[in-house]
């Protein structure tokens, strides 16, 4: 494996600035109130496993439990998380949307889904694999 070149750094370095820009732009350009990158993951792990304990989207997430209840907090304030203690176990509590979260995190994955469609649009079919098949080898990767 080589070392990349300071010119590859910096070459990645403004790819990566515009694409984040893209979707921040995106997202200010909504007409809801924008949500910091951490809340944004909450809500999307909490559409994808209903009645989750914070503990489990600390740990997906990668953040300290405190972390995590002040997201919950945050978001439960604005109407888009709801905690409640399942019959089962009375001393837990499970997260869940709110209709107004599950409506943000919809509003979301098709403004994100367009935006990944814009993105590889100008690719061929073999470039788009390619490209998935490198982020998921830079995603996996762990030195």
């Amino acid at each position: 494996m080589t070392m990349p070149t300071d010119e590859e750094l910096a070459a990645l370095g403004e790819a990566f600035d515009l694409f984040t820009r893209r979707y921040k732009l995106a997202e200010a350009l909504s007409p809801e109130k924008p949500l910091n990158e951490l809340d944004k993951q909450v809500l999307f792990y909490v559409a994808k496993h209903p009645d989750c304990g914070p503990s489990d989207a600390a740990r997906f997430i990668g953040v300290a439990n405190t972390t995590i209840s002040s997201a919950t907090d945050r978001l439960a304030k604005r109407d888009l998380l709801e905690r409640h203690r399942p019959e089962a176990d009375r001393r837990s509590v499970a997260l869940r949307l709110t209709p107004g979260g599950q409506q943000r995190v919809d509003t979301m994955s098709a403004m994100y889904g367009e935006l990944h469609r814009r993105m590889l649009e100008p690719l061929t079919a073999d470039e788009r694999g390619q490209l998935i098949a490198m982020m998921a080898k830079i995603i996996s990767y762990d030195p």
